[in-house]
């Protein structure tokens, strides 16, 4: 493929309720979407930064100065054999794996359609249809957070997860198992405690959770170790696995016995796959987590679900999850059985829906060989 044209879009998509977690509240979606042109075919990817350095350091500002003055340069006008290869040909740059992710995922998109192939079939992926969880933030009430698990539920959402900080933990979970004893049931800390709360923590081994999703800080693997030791609920990784030598150095260690795979986290599909392929060597489970997407992600996220060693239902929620109204045409839906369809049409099986993204978007560039432009 020979990248002809990159186009870079800063998106900002109300969300239908707030999101919080144990470091912040969000009720809008920042975001850069990427457009690749290469061979006449264009390909969309998305860099899911946020307008501040909460999750990630990565902001939309650091993402949109990275890919214009240093990515999008090294793409533009070169022949790229395989979107595989794109990771590596950024290697240069060290770090700024969510501006990547929104490139290399672009050239994913295009090189899909080139060959009229669904983006999961290219990918290695073997499911027609991905199991759904969904991820519910902190409330101001149990009885606010009760009433939004119930409507998931009758939704038809697979599996349930739940952010937790200190002070909003183990009697938010007893609450819920009270209520729904089978249900499959996980908590997401980000971060949110450390090695002194060893104790508070095990006392949710007792509600039968599938996983303590990062309970400790988002760089470490040693306490990880340490903490797993002492609990008999399992400890998903998720910051602290930022490249597939992380994720080998955790296995290692024992920090984790699950690993959650978000390709923004990673650096693009090639290296979501490749911790894919470790953890599948080593018979460790993995499933994909969000960011708060919109359907241009959202669809890279489902093609990479389909691989086979995704045995956990996901945080790849249904479009109307988030958002009245999604950039892509048609919005991902939930089937009845709790599943999401994995789209069949080239690349990532979705159209952008033009006119509404141009509502959205709050500033514009684009680059050529002999042009940039800039539209604000």
């Amino acid at each position: 493929m020979r990248v002809e044209q990159v186009e870079i879009r800063y998106v900002r998509l109300p969300l239908k309720r707030h999101f919080e977690t144990s470091f912040r509240r969000t009720r809008e979606r920042h975001t850069i979407l990427v457009a690749v042109r290469a061979d006449g075919v264009e390909g969309w990817g998305e860099s899911p930064v946020e307008d501040g350095p909460w999750f990630s350091s990565e902001t939309v500002e650091t993402a949109w100065h990275v890919l214009r003055d240093f990515l999008i340069p090294m793409m533009l006008g070169q022949e790229i054999a395989r979107a595989a290869d794109a990771f590596a040909r950024m290697g240069r740059v060290r770090g700024h794996p969510m501006a990547k992710t929104g490139l290399e995922e672009a050239l994913w998109d295009a090189e899909a359609r080139q060959q009229g192939v669904p983006l999961a079939r290219l990918l290695g992926g073997v499911r027609d249809r991905i199991e759904s969880g969904v991820s519910v933030g902190i409330q101001d009430s149990l009885p606010e957070l009760l009433e939004q698990v119930e409507g998931y539920l009758a939704q038809g959402y697979r599996r349930v997860k739940v952010k937790i900080k200190p002070g909003w933990d183990v009697d938010v979970v007893r609450e819920l198992r009270r209520r729904w004893p089978t249900v499959p049931l996980m908590v997401d800390a980000n971060s949110a405690y450390t090695l002194a709360d060893a104790d508070h923590l095990a006392a949710l081994d007792e509600w039968g959770l599938l996983m303590i999703e990062q309970p400790l800080a988002y760089d470490d693997l040693y306490e990880h170790s340490l903490l797993q030791r002492r609990l008999r609920t399992p400890i998903c990784l998720d910051e602290s696995i930022p490249t597939p030598a992380h994720a080998r150095a955790a296995l290692e260690l024992g920090s984790c016995r699950i690993i959650n795979i978000k390709p923004g986290r990673v650096g693009g599909l090639a290296q979501a796959r490749r911790i894919h392929d470790l953890c599948q060597e080593r018979g460790v489970p993995v499933w994909c987590g969000g960011l708060l997407e919109t359907g241009v992600g959202r669809a890279h996220n489902v093609a990479i679900a389909s691989l086979p060693n995704y045995t956990l239902p996901g945080d790849i929620s249904a479009s109307d999850r988030y958002y009245e109204r999604d950039v892509v045409v048609p919005p991902f839906r939930l089937n009845p059985d709790g599943t999401i369809d994995v789209p069949r049409g080239p690349g990532i099986g979705v159209e952008i829906d033009r006119d509404f993204l141009e509502t959205v978007t709050v500033r514009r560039e684009v680059f050529t060989q002999l042009q940039h432009t800039c539209h604000d």
